[in-house]
């Protein structure tokens, strides 16, 4: 064996793939198995890694002697055999490549590495628990970093059957995709020898190591087989597992695909594991998805929570179909993953569960929203979105990916109608099941299954991008239509005008007062004006709402009389989707300088009492956020925000005890409230002020805490201090980070920027944390300061740093709290500067450059409105 050699850090390009890289790899080889052993007993920064893999090359002799190139991050390559013959790690491995040459027709590469633990969630993240000093490990992959866990080939289409073998810890459980053996122990070791997988990606496989504990059940399968479930976190949260709830929300989940997918489910065990530090919200490697500690409620949380965890659930589930057994060629067809799982979770939890009927009233709110942001920005892109390498794919999980993509295909069952578009499913994964495929294969299947020529929906859906605006035109006399159109908008994208199934429904007062609907009619819209004949002839009514039903992408406008009926008597609506199609009116009317931030905050306080849905009321309020912050006009900002203060305490005093929305409202005040709620939120604290029906938890406390850390309230510091010695845990930990940073003092903002921007020291938990309580002031002159820095510092972040730390810092940290026309320049000045070498982060900062260009647009209306 060859004495270890060391290898230098691998640059940015040495670890970018391009697509006519792994496009010309994958016409070279196949990949058969790996064999991968991990040794995690040594110390806390590396671990040792051996992987064994065998494949085959094909082409010319002259072709496979030019060779190809496996991917591995190591610290240290210690050997290299290819067919029996060493290799030098010095000679042939550059950081991020080992280079092999002379390949034969059958191949085997042995590769023994030691690898790096990573504290942001890129490979196998490592954490030490605070409560009781216990190691917990964890993979995440997707994109590229299985590479930072075993020699590999990193691209999806390169399928193989993978074979842990995992030594650790005897006290630790170790979780795979195959079923977890029984572990041989020795002494204070053990070794935990799993099968081999299913034909996977790398991308999806998985290592879960520590002393996990949770639930286990099972279920069965359609096809008579019983599946293995198992539910866990760490040990000092095991207690808070919501195991009953999870398992049911499978259980439904499960019997729901199988039915619609026409195919049993294909792995052998389903695990799901809630981990610490976790950089997304879930990742769907094959039989053992993990997901964001979050989802672990130690505390009340309002039934949004509760609804997000359900569909991340059901969303994860639906890619053991589509992503895992099924899985797109390239990056380019993420949506194919992500689009299909979102859609299909949400119709899961509206037409498979007990609990989560009314899920499309929350899809209208949260991911629609999402979706219209997104695609107004000049990152916009299609749904099948240009991904040129592995850079391009970080930036690409979007709203257009997610949201857009879901809402489209929402769109294409209106279209095609939801028997068809379920067999063109089913025949698509009889077809390509354990394969790779394109756009154009889930196409033609959903063709076949309809009836439909679909080529010129998928031009106009997903390989163009841009959102168009529906408005309806009314004419009528004495109550009753004589005239109905839709007229189509284009988008400011690309000016397009698309197929669209929507329903117009008509809405007015009946014998109590409430608006209802009185008359509906669904069908095509195609071109710029569609008449609608079968409403011709009924009773105009108070209000006509397109898109009645949300079928459709895109968005409304209101004729007047309508639009003037919805402001004034929208809380009389009794149809909870109706009116959250109308408050994204609202919204995107704000958005777009239409209507003064000031009003939309007056149109909050006469409405928002009537909202039931949690995930409406939290979207709402959310926007609350955004428009005191970005949209209302500085002369304007103290009126709002106290006017915005008292309405939120108002709104609490009268919500019903112990209800959601009492919940939301108290969480809400804590993060707008303003020295005027001082005393009212410290006799909160101290117990002299009792809210009926909900006591100041651990959490709840947290967050109170961080709202009189912000408003500079007395000796908080030594408050906080307190609560952190009471609440010697992670999410403690995390709490206090945040809270101390939002203390108004100019010395406190800059050590956190120092430690965010200039160390880069924290994690990735910790920093998102640290960010909250950076931005978080009364007085956004405490921040200006830091404007110029942030486009000075930015582009060298981006190079050096982990690009979760660096995405997260890019958009996070984007100086929205200085909106101004030459915070806007610098801005356009450092894109300029960065695109050419760094087009990835020229993206991200021109969407913090658009939202600025947005709020001065709303900020000029709401100053307008002030004046007239």
């Amino acid at each position: 064996m060859p004495e270890s050699t060391s290898q230098p850090s691998a640059t940015v390009s040495q670890l970018n793939i391009t697509a006519e890289e792994a496009a010309a790899r994958a016409a070279l080889l196949s990949v058969s198995d790996y064999e991968i052993h991990l040794d995690l007993t040594g110390d806390a920064a590396t671990f040792g890694s051996r992987t064994r893999v065998q494949f085959q090359a094909r082409g010319s002799q002259q072709e496979r002697a030019a060779g190809t190139w496996i991917d591995v991050v190591a610290d240290e390559i210690t050997e290299i055999t290819l067919n029996g013959q060493p290799l030098d790690p010095e000679l042939v491995y550059d950081g991020a490549r080992i280079s092999l040459p002379f390949l034969q027709e059958e191949n085997t590469l042995v590769v023994d590495a030691r690898m790096l633990y990573s504290s942001t969630g890129e490979g196998l993240h490592r954490f030490t628990d605070p409560v009781d000093g216990e190691t917990y490990l964890y993979s995440q992959f997707e994109v590229p970093d299985s590479r930072r866990v075993y020699t590999v080939f990193e691209q999806p289409d390169l399928k193989a059957r993978f074979t842990f073998s995992v030594t650790a810890p005897a006290h630790w459980r170790v979780i795979s995709n195959s079923p977890t053996p029984a572990p041989q122990t020795s002494g204070a070791t053990a070794v935990w020898d799993f099968a081999p997988t299913e034909i996977l990606s790398s991308y999806v496989t998985a290592i879960i190591a520590g002393p996990y504990q949770g639930v286990e059940s099972s279920l069965t399968s359609s096809d008579g087989r019983k599946i293995p479930l198992g539910i866990y976190a760490r040990a000092s949260l095991a207690e808070h597992l919501d195991a009953e709830n999870l398992l049911t929300v499978t259980r439904e989940g499960f019997a729901f695909f199988e039915e619609q997918f026409g195919r049993p489910y294909p792995f052998t065990k389903y695990d799901q594991i809630f981990v610490p530090d976790f950089n997304a919200g879930a990742m769907e490697n094959a039989g053992a998805v993990t997901f964001l500690e979050d989802y672990v409620f130690r505390s009340a949380v309002p039934q949004a929570m509760h609804h997000a965890r359900a569909i991340t659930v059901l969303h994860e589930l639906a890619h053991m179909w589509f992503g895992d057994l099924v899985t797109m060629r390239w990056w380019n067809d993420l949506w194919l993953n992500e689009s299909f799982a979102e859609f299909t979770s949400t119709l899961a939890a509206a037409e498979g569960t007990k609990e989560f009927t009314e899920a499309w009233t929350a899809f209208a709110a949260l991911e629609k929203n999402w979706a219209y942001k997104q695609d107004q920005l000049s990152s916009t892109h299609p749904i099948m979105a240009e991904i040129r390498d592995l850079d391009d794919v970080a930036v690409n999980f979007d709203g257009i990916t997610y949201a857009k993509g879901a809402s489209v295909l929402r769109q294409l069952v209106a279209w095609v109608g939801q028997e068809n578009f379920f067999a063109g499913v089913r025949s698509y994964f009889s077809e390509f099941a354990w394969s790779n495929t394109e756009l154009s294969d889930l196409m033609r299947h959903l063709s076949a299954a309809s009836g439909r020529d679909l080529e010129a929906w998928t031009e106009a859906w997903l390989q163009s991008s841009g959102v168009n605006t529906l408005a309806v035109e009314a004419q009528s006399d004495d109550g009753i239509l004589t005239s109905l159109q839709i007229r189509q908008l284009p988008d400011e994208a690309d000016g397009l005008l698309r197929p669209h199934r929507v329903k117009l429904g008509i809405y007015d007062a009946d014998d109590a007062g409430n608006l209802v609907r009185i008359a509906e009619q669904e069908l095509d819209v195609e071109g710029e004006i569609t008449d609608v004949p079968a409403l011709v002839g009924t009773s105009r009514g108070a209000l006509i709402l397109p898109n009645d039903g949300d079928l459709a992408y895109c968005r409304i406008r209101l004729d007047a009389a309508s639009a003037d009926t919805a402001k004034a008597r929208l809380s009389s609506i009794t149809d909870p989707l109706a009116r959250t199609l109308l408050w994204t009116s609202f919204w995107e009317a704000v958005r777009d300088g239409l209507l003064p931030a000031s009003e939309f905050l007056g149109l909050i306080a006469e409405h928002l009492h009537v909202e039931t849905d949690s995930s409406v009321l939290r979207t709402l309020l959310r926007q609350v956020g955004t428009a005191l912050n970005l949209y209302v006009a500085p002369e304007n900002a103290h009126t709002a925000k106290t006017g915005t203060s008292s309405v939120l305490r108002a709104l609490l005093e009268q919500a019903e005890p112990g209800s959601d929305r009492q919940l939301q409202y108290l969480k809400a005040l804590f993060t707008h409230a303003t020295s005027e709620q001082g005393e009212f939120l410290r006799g909160l604290l101290s117990g002299g002020v009792v809210l009926q029906g909900r006591s100041i938890d651990t959490d709840l406390r947290w967050e109170l805490l961080t709202a009189l850390a912000s408003l500079g309230e007395g000796d908080v510091e030594s408050l906080v201090e307190e609560a952190a010695a009471a609440d010697a845990t992670a999410s403690g930990h995390l709490a206090r980070i945040e809270a101390l940073a939002a203390r108004p003092e100019e010395a406190v903002k800059a050590e956190t920027w120092r430690r965010l921007m200039v160390e880069q020291s924290f994690t990735n938990s910790e920093q998102r944390r640290a960010i909250a309580g950076f931005r978080r002031v009364q007085e956004r002159s405490l921040l200006r300061g830091y404007t110029r820095e942030f486009f000075e510092r930015i582009p060298g972040v981006w190079a050096g740093a982990s690009k979760e730390l660096a995405l997260t810092l890019a958009v996070q940290l984007f100086p929205t709290w200085d909106v101004s026309p030459e915070t806007l320049q610098q801005a356009e000045e450092t894109i300029a500067a960065v695109g050419q070498e760094h087009p990835s982060l020229a993206r991200m900062l021109g969407e913090g450059r658009d939202e600025l260009a947005r709020a001065l647009r709303a900020q000029a209306t709401d100053a307008q409105h002030a004046r007239a």
